[in-house]
């Protein structure tokens, strides 16, 4: 009832799962009823079968009740004065194309049998289980990202034939669904048959995981190169600013994620970072030396590490909620100090610094998205790679320390002042450097850019990914920036998807998407073991 009244059953209505056959905004409606059954299934998980499909078959007639009410509802009174997206055209996709009352019997009877279909779903194996909610995901994916896909396959050649194999006019083909089903259920199938033939090889998994990841490390890694190529303009953009957060992440994963201290004014080493590069390099009247990117950017990293070093100094004996406002305090100084009448002859105020000039290698401009694209997944990996030597080192080990407990750290002889103010110090250089990348590819700097919401969207992305994982940061950035991006298309709903996924992250996964081994431990080291396990401990 929710989805209908938000109007996202509306909105969602000309996007087919199967061109003429199936729509997404039906479709939500039914995954709603399935849902409903699976849950009610899995929670009568220790009843016989018939009792668990009848319990999910009346879970799904309740979720069916709540839509058949509204459209009943909707053709006593004038709901549209209250709530606006109750249009004629909502009930007329709820009732099927039938009068009210028959549309409403009709979505009981739907209700019904999703409901046992998704108590059914519960009942099979895991593998198969798995393996078919993995091809139905693939499938409203396909369908969600239709256009995008659609305009990735533009060029002539196979891609062209792919295009025509997996879409009609119209949107995916019955055709297209069922190949993207079938490869998603071998994908799973495979993966499954491989697990189990690694535990029959005992000795050998060792030697074949390494592989593995070998071969997906090359496959990633072309990936990468090949994505602007392939993705064109749009999603070469929306990949820089993916690799922009990426690089605040894992300059903020120091200092939260390694060393346990909260930071919510971020953003202000990212500004430094991008204001000392402005004014170095721009052509503007505010120019202050005209020089190169490629001479700029290590002053910009050394200017970022001290401003953190010196924003470290007054919050050393601050820890818990209270850091996280003074540091909240010392990210808005930096951008009103930026704002101010005083500074205003020298940082631009509110009108900022422009003329920035592009990089240039070797009499080569990198102008346009995809060669700052490249720029920024080189300097991501640079700034991972240092990131993954600082957290097996002794200055990481002592990052964790802190973390954990500082009085014990400071017990043991781990020096506070100093390590904490290496986390600030470095952390903030990392995320000068992303700033620096941002001056350029703007070509023009406003204070107006650096908002706190930057960096709670920093803090969530780790969140999301995992705290104190390199590749969470990644991960999480790729999710939280880059998908709302490729769901731009659909207007404020797709803030609806990215509330949904974060509440649904930390429901089910609140280690996040890649956590680190100690913060998996930390969050389920109150669940039981696994029955197999207690029978090997046995």
């Amino acid at each position: 009832m929710y989805l209908c009244l938000v109007g996202v059953v509306e909105t969602f209505r000309t996007r087919w799962i199967v061109a003429d056959v199936a729509g997404l905004g039906q479709a939500f409606v039914f995954i709603c009823m399935l849902a409903a059954g699976y849950v009610a299934a899995r929670r009568a998980a220790d009843t016989g079968t018939l009792r668990a499909v009848s319990e999910g078959a009346g879970a799904g007639l309740l979720a069916g009740a709540l839509p058949a009410a509204l459209l009943l509802l909707g053709g006593a009174i004038p709901l549209r004065t209250v709530f606006i997206n109750a249009s004629p055209a909502l009930f007329e996709l709820l009732s099927l194309g039938l009068p009210p009352s028959q549309g409403s019997l009709g979505l009981l009877l739907v209700g019904a049998a999703a409901g046992a279909g998704g108590a059914i779903v519960s009942r099979i194996p895991p593998a198969a289980r798995r393996a078919f909610l993995w091809g139905v995901l693939a499938v409203l994916l396909l369908s969600i990202f239709q256009d995008l896909l659609q305009l990735l396959l533009q060029p002539r050649g196979v891609s062209s034939a792919i295009r025509d194999l997996l879409f009609s006019p119209d949107g995916p083909s019955f055709r297209g669904a069922a190949i993207i089903c079938v490869l998603t259920w071998a994908t799973s199938a495979g993966g499954t048959l491989l697990g189990y033939a690694r535990e029959r090889r005992g000795v050998g998994a060792a030697g074949g995981s390494r592989r593995t990841r070998l071969a997906l490390m090359a496959l990633a890694l072309a990936g990468l190169l090949l994505l602007p190529i392939a993705g064109g303009l749009f999603v070469a953009q929306v990949m820089v600013l993916v690799g922009l957060y990426i690089l605040m992440g894992l300059g903020l994963n120091l200092e939260v994620g390694f060393a346990g201290l909260l930071d919510l004014g971020f953003v202000a080493f990212f500004a430094i970072g991008a204001y000392t590069v402005a004014l170095l390099t721009s052509r503007g009247e505010h120019g202050i030396a005209h020089m190169s990117f490629w001479a700029a950017i290590p002053v910009a990293v050394a200017v970022s590490l001290v401003a953190g070093v010196i924003f470290g100094i007054p919050v050393l004996r601050v820890r818990g909620d209270y850091l996280a406002i003074a540091t909240l305090g010392l990210g808005e100084i930096v951008r009103l100090l930026v704002l101010s009448d005083a500074l205003e002859p020298w940082l631009g105020g509110s009108f900022g610094v422009l003329a920035i000039p592009k990089p240039v290698i070797a009499g080569y401009e990198l102008s346009g998205p995809r060669q700052l694209y490249y720029l920024t997944v080189v300097a991501s990996a640079l700034i991972a790679y240092v990131a993954w030597r600082l957290q097996d080192s002794r200055l990481g080990r002592a990052w964790m320390a802190i973390r954990e407990d500082e009085d014990v750290a400071q017990a043991i002889g781990i020096n506070l002042v100093t390590t904490k103010l290496l986390a600030y110090g470095i952390g903030g250089a990392m995320g000068g450097i992303g700033g620096a990348i941002f001056a350029v590819m703007l070509g023009s700097v406003f204070p107006h850019s650096f908002q706190l919401l930057i960096s709670i969207n920093v803090l969530v992305l780790i969140i999301l990914g995992g705290m104190g994982s390199i590749w969470g940061v990644i991960v999480g950035a790729l999710v939280l920036v880059g998908l709302p991006e490729l769901l731009r298309e659909f207007g404020e709903f797709r803030f609806l998807i990215y509330g949904i996924v974060l509440v649904a992250m930390m429901l089910f996964r609140p280690e996040g998407l890649l956590p680190a081994a100690a913060q998996k431990l930390e969050l389920h080291a109150e669940e039981p073991p696994a029955p197999e396990a207690s029978a090997a401990v046995s």
